[in-house]
């Protein structure tokens, strides 16, 4: 059989397309060439550090986007983000390069997985050209409008009403308009409303050309009586000639005035609205057009939560049952609400009678209110404490007892009413977005349209079905299309983008992809390599940086890096197909892929001797379906299943918001479910998750788990500190006094190189130190402060082996894999798995009650086989002090080594939720319908 590398050609007889790099030195890459075959499915793997990344994202990744930049125009390059260039001496053949990674999509609530796949965009389209408009008040189908109604309708009004005739020139559009100006004169006209001002038209106005306008020409000014339908009759008429078919007229009542849209295209029979046009932006709830006022196109809005208001209904007023008055300083509690002394008369309670006593309506009004009586209620006056905070300390106290809740106008659906009452077949857009993408599938499927609609909606239902299909088989068919992107996990979120990226139907292009394995279940990588290869055999290049062993063993191609991290890594210690590398005596991969079959389960006896048992009932939240579960208490339980089968809902939603509010009283509000049992026996929950450990640059893994606090008070207790008077706080990089000033204690200095990449330069000042000289004078065993921040864990634990408390610290992070970090990194360079490693150190460094839940998602995610055997040895040892711990994880050495497993399925959305199997790792591989079982037995 011919060689795969070797049938692709790129022209030249006999000679396989390769990217070739020669003398990469970026980060921990020790000057390393490498050949990679192009057009072709490769794999980056080694332990965590090692410079895989650094190899796919850093140099390659970064070249060529820095090589499409260059391409543009100095105009352009000013608006874009541009990536230095890589240390490297030459990269050749490399193709143009899209990177497809998990970064977070939280910081846009509006992104969902409509709109990153431009879904939304063909949806919006399809209602607005063939959607059936109703009334949204009446529902009633909306028709056009004649001039003749649209007096008649003026004319019910009340006499005396004034009235303004507008037409509608400009709605939402950017630029100063000039045309519609001079389309006001030529009608004869001399006043117009600009953005809800009225002006004369003496000149031109000045407008913000960047900035959306709404021009309105006044066409004549009335007060309704007897006798002005002629002059109102020809008003009308003018202002539809103008307006395009649409009139604009703004009634005052009282002291406002109220606009009202009367259109030839669009009205409603029984309430004689108008409606817009319908357009595409109708639909779109990033836009004021379409958005749910309410929500502002969120779909959510924070407000009060009386649960956290009032948290113990066993207390009375008097007690402090209003939790965020309780603490009043010098004042009453009670005096926070207005009038409460007449609700209580009224009701007759006393401030000192328990709520449990209450009657419920009277509950109810003390939280809502009572304005027929002029009491505001508690939410409403800590909606005003909560805007008239002068602090953001005020803010932040009150934002505690805050929770999200679906927006009251529009449920969720985020449009304005006018665009939730537009239907294709029955169903409006909202609805459309809320089904999971199989059941969206079908739907599409079977539209039909009838003439002339039929010339435009198959077009569009043929675009999302090309999309949706390419979603369902990256294994994403259990989401539907209204899900946020800050709801998706890393690994979801690529997939997406991947889903993305194979419907664009691109050749010749050097994908890199970070772990697209990241989340899923060993039955779904499965329909990701399928994918992959996909990507590969249309003509393009896939890089993956990958541990999941399914992934490797799929490799055209493997390059092991290596053999150890951060400066023992950085070398190529493998290359070659992956059936060629068993013998590789440096690739720890290789030895790995061998030996797979010789790792053994623990012996169970932590379960034999757990003292009881956390059980959860009756949970029904998302598309969990009133299951009952069971959690050993001092053991590893492992949550595992089909990508979404519920086990974020269940751990996340349920339990961990279950026990946080049990334990602190404060937090959202827990999923559905009947009762929880077992409370009592857990007195701290900790949750550890992949969100990053810091806000900023500053901090790093040192300052999050408390080790450099710890090592500050060590160079604070040498001589030449207590002479000069330094304190702890001397050898902060985060303080003045004793950091250098000329960097601000970063080590770095920002150039800015305007249309060209910024640059950052070693701080001239400091020489990179991030100290002042008088600090860095004081030194411990040699070493200055600035020193100890450039080492790793590994080679700080063996210099502070005489500082208990600091070795203790450094003991953690060595254990959880992170031996390879600086003391000094910065948090925003680590990965989400190694954040949550970080977390998780700092949790093994302080004392355990024993009593500790833990609760962690997906520790696995990043680490390679001798990584996680790592960490499975932290993880058992958190476990044999007496502490639970809940892990959601697919990664089968977890599954196999773990006490408990609750296994959710079968499949993922509606058609899972269910819990498949429940018991120890061999009682799962005996259930034939669980998926994870059927792993199971294969190993």
């Amino acid at each position: 059989m011919a060689d795969p590398i070797t049938e692709r050609s790129n022209g030249v007889q006999g000679e396989a397309p390769m990217i070739r790099v020669r003398g990469a030195r970026v980060h921990n890459l020790r000057d390393i060439d490498v050949d990679l075959p192009r057009d072709q499915l490769l794999v980056l793997s080694g332990v965590s550090g090692s410079g895989k990344s650094t190899l796919a994202f850093d140099t390659l990744y970064a070249e060529g986007q820095r090589r499409y930049i260059e391409s543009l125009s100095s105009y352009a390059r000013q608006f874009l983000d541009q990536l230095e260039r890589p240390d490297v001496d030459v990269i050749d053949g490399l193709p143009p390069t899209v990177a497809i990674d998990q970064r977070s999509g939280g910081a846009n609530p509006r992104s969902t997985v409509a709109t990153i796949t431009e879904i939304h965009d063909y949806l919006r389209l399809l209602y607005a050209r063939t959607g059936t408009p109703h009334c949204p008040k009446c529902g009633q189908p909306i028709r056009r409008q004649t001039p003749e109604q649209m007096v008649a309708n003026v004319l019910a009004l009340p006499e005396g009403r004034k009235v303004l005739v507008l037409a509608p020139l400009v709605r939402g559009r950017k630029g100063e308009h000039r045309d519609a100006f001079q389309a006001v004169r030529r009608a004869g006209l001399i006043r117009v409303r600009v953005d809800g001002q009225i002006i004369e038209l003496k000149e031109d106005p000045k407008l913000a050309k960047t900035k959306p306008h709404d021009i309105e020409a006044v066409v004549d000014r009335l007060v309704i009586r007897a006798g002005i339908r002629p002059r109102l009759a020809e008003s009308i008429d003018l202002a539809l000639k103008l307006g395009d078919g649409s009139v604009l007229l703004s009634l005052q009542s009282d002291t406002e005035w109220e606009d009202r849209l009367l259109s030839i295209h669009f009205a409603c029979p029984s309430c004689g609205a108008g409606f817009e046009e319908l357009e595409p932006r109708t639909f779109s709830f990033n836009s004021p057009y379409g958005a749910c006022p309410g929500c502002d196109g969120l779909g959510s809005v924070f407000s009060f939560d009386p649960e956290l208001v009032i948290p113990d209904r066993s207390l009375s007023l008097a007690a402090g049952a209003i939790a965020p008055w309780n603490k009043s300083k010098g004042r009453d509690s009670l005096a926070h609400l207005p009038n409460l002394d007449a609700f209580l008369k009224r009701h007759r309670v006393k401030a000192d009678t328990p709520l449990t006593k209450w009657a419920a309506k009277t509950l109810e009004q003390l939280l809502s209110g009572e304005p027929e009586h002029e009491f505001m209620g508690t939410l409403a006056r800590l909606d005003d404490e909560y805007r008239a905070a002068k602090t953001e300390r005020q803010r932040e106290s009150l934002s505690s007892f805050r929770a999200e809740s679906p927006c009251p106008a529009c449920l969720g659906a985020r449009l304005r009413p006018e665009a939730r009452a537009v239907t294709v077949a029955g169903r409006p857009i909202h609805e459309a977005q809320a089904l999971a993408i199989s059941e969206s599938k079908a739907w599409f499927s079977g539209l039909v349209f009838e003439t002339p609609l039929d010339l435009v909606g198959p077009t569009l239902t043929r675009e999302i079905l090309h999309r949706l299909d390419f979603l369902e088989r990256v294994g994403l068919g259990y989401l539907n299309l209204a899900r946020t992107a800050e709801t998706l996990s890393g690994g979801e979120l690529q997939r997406v983008r991947l889903a993305t990226q194979i419907g664009s139907g691109l050749v010749g292009i050097c994908y890199v992809l970070d772990e697209p394995t990241a989340g899923l279940h060993p039955r779904d990588t499965d329909r990701l390599l399928d994918s992959l290869r996909d990507l590969r055999d249309e003509g393009n290049s896939v890089i993956v940086v990958e541990h999941d062993e399914a992934v490797i063993r799929a490799a055209d191609w493997l390059i092991d890096l290596g053999p150890g991290a951060g400066p023992d890594g950085g070398r190529i210690v493998a290359s070659g197909p992956p059936h060629a590398l068993h013998g590789s005596a440096e690739s720890l991969t290789a030895r790995y892929l061998a030996e797979h079959a010789a790792r053994a389960p623990i012996s169970g006896q932590r379960l034999v001797r757990s003292p009881g048992v956390i059980e959860v009932v009756g949970v029904s939240e998302r598309n969990l379906k009133e299951i009952d579960v069971k959690i050993p208490l001092g053991t590893l339980t492992c949550v595992t299943g089909v990508s979404g089968s519920g086990k974020s809902t269940l751990v996340h939603e349920v339990i961990a918001r279950a026990f946080r509010r049990a334990l602190d009283k404060i937090g959202p509000r827990p999923g559905a479910f009947a009762r929880i049992d077992g409370l009592s026996a857990i007195d701290k929950l900790i949750e550890i998750d992949q969100s990053p450990i810091g806000r900023g640059p500053r901090s790093t893994p040192s300052t999050y788990t408390g080790v450099y606090d710890e090592i500050r008070k060590v160079f604070a207790q040498m001589r030449e500190a207590k002479i000069r008077g330094f304190g702890p706080s001397r050898f902060s990089f985060n303080v003045k006094g004793g950091r250098c000033e000329g960097c601000e204690g970063q080590g770095v200095r920002r150039v800015e190189m305007h249309f060209l990449a910024d640059l950052f330069v070693v701080c001239d000042v400091c020489q990179g130190k991030r100290f002042n000289r008088q600090t860095l004078e004081v030194r411990f065993k040699g070493k200055s402060i600035g020193d100890v921040l450039e080492m790793r864990v590994d080679e700080a634990r063996a210099f502070f082996d005489s500082q208990p408390k600091v070795r203790r610290g450094l003991e953690a992070l060595h254990e959880a894999g992170l031996g390879y970090v600086t003391l000094g990194q910065s948090s925003t360079t680590l990965s989400g798995g190694e954040a949550q490693r970080v977390k998780l150190a700092a949790e093994l460094g302080r004392s355990a009650t024993g009593r500790t839940l833990y609760i962690l998602d997906e520790p696995t995610t990043g680490l390679h086989f001798a990584d996680v055997a790592r960490l499975l040895g932290v993880l058992h040892q958190l476990a044999d002090l007496g502490n639970t711990l809940v892990v959601i994880e697919h990664n089968l050495d977890v599954i196999r080594t773990a006490d408990w497993v609750i296994d959710l399925g079968p499949e993922g959305g509606e058609a899972g939720g269910q819990v498949v199997a429940m018991g120890p790792p061999d009682a799962i591989a005996n259930v034939k319908t669980s998926h994870t079982g059927r792993y199971l037995r294969k190993q």
